[in-house]
C-alpha cells in the first residue's frame, strides 16, 4: 500500500506506515497471502470503535442539552456501519482495502460493511500511531460533520417506524411495500422497492437487500409526504 497517498487521501499524518498497511487488511487477504507477516484489522477496529463511540458522545455531551435517549439515537446514527461506509466513500478508502479475490468481486452489501470495519480500524490507528487528540479531530472532521444532516433529515428515526406512524395518524393506512425490481447476481444483488398507501405509490427505493430497499423508500416516501 502506498502510505503516503493514502495519508492524502485520508488527511493525516502517518508515522508508522505498519499500523495502517494493518488497518486496511482485511482477514480474507491472509488466507490468499499467507508469508506476507501482517495483521489483519480487527484489533484496530475493537479499539476505533470505542474511540469513536467515546469522542461522539462527548461531543454530543458537551454540545447539547437533550434527553439521554435522544442523543443515545443520534450517536447511532453518526456511528453505524451506513455512515461509516459513507465517510469511506467520500474519503476515498476503498482502492487501498487489502482482501482476497472473492471478497474484491462483491461490490455489494459485503463491501459496505468491509469499509465501515475499516473506517473504525483507521481510527483506531490513528489512536496508536499518535494520541486521542489526533483521533478526534478525524473523527470530527470526516463523521461528526455529518451531525447537522443527521439532524435535520431525522436520520436518527427508523423511516420505517415514522412512515407508519404518520400514515396511520394522517390517513388512516398502514404502508405496505412490493418489489419493483431485483438484479445483479446472488453475491451482488440489487433491490428496488415501492412503498405503497392503498394502490398509492408513494416512493421507491433501492438497496442491496429488501431491508435496505424498504428503508430508502420509506426515506424517500416521508420526504415526497413532507412528513419529516
Amino acid at each position: 500500500m502506498d502510505t503516503n497517498s493514502f495519508s492524502e487521501t485520508c488527511g493525516i499524518t502517518i508515522n508508522n506506515p505498519q499500523l495502517f498497511e494493518e488497518a486496511m487488511t482485511h482477514r480474507s487477504y491472509l488466507n490468499e497471502h499467507t508469508s506476507s507477516g501482517r495483521e489483519h484489522n480487527e484489533r484496530l477496529e475493537f479499539l476505533g470503535d470505542a474511540v469513536l463511540e467515546l469522542v461522539v458522545t462527548d461531543h454530543l455531551f458537551r454540545n447539547f442539552h437533550n434527553p439521554e435517549g435522544e442523543m443515545t439515537a443520534w450517536r447511532a446514527a453518526l456511528v453505524n456501519g451506513e455512515m461509516l461506509a459513507r465517510v469511506a466513500d467520500e474519503i476515498g478508502i476503498d482502492p487501498y482495502l487489502m482482501m482476497s479475490k472473492g471478497e474484491a468481486q462483491d461490490t455489494g452489501r459485503a463491501r459496505r460493511y468491509l469499509l465501515a470495519n475499516a473506517m473504525e480500524a483507521i481510527i483506531g490507528a490513528i489512536y496508536v500511531d499518535q494520541d486521542y487528540e489526533a483521533s478526534k479531530r478525524f473523527i470530527e472532521d470526516k463523521i461528526i460533520v455529518h451531525l447537522d444532516e443527521v439532524l435535520e433529515k431525522k436520520l436518527y428515526v427508523d423511516p420505517k417506524s415514522y412512515f407508519q406512524e404518520k400514515a396511520q395518524a394522517k390517513h388512516s393506512v398502514t404502508p405496505h411495500y412490493e418489489i419493483l425490481n431485483e438484479e445483479g447476481p446472488d453475491h451482488d444483488r440489487s433491490f428496488t422497492m415501492g412503498v405503497y398507501l392503498g394502490k398509492e405509490l408513494v416512493a421507491k427505493g433501492q438497496g442491496t437487500s429488501k431491508q435496505d430497499a424498504q428503508r430508502n423508500a420509506a426515506r424517500e416516501a416521508l420526504v415526497q409526504k413532507g412528513w419529516l
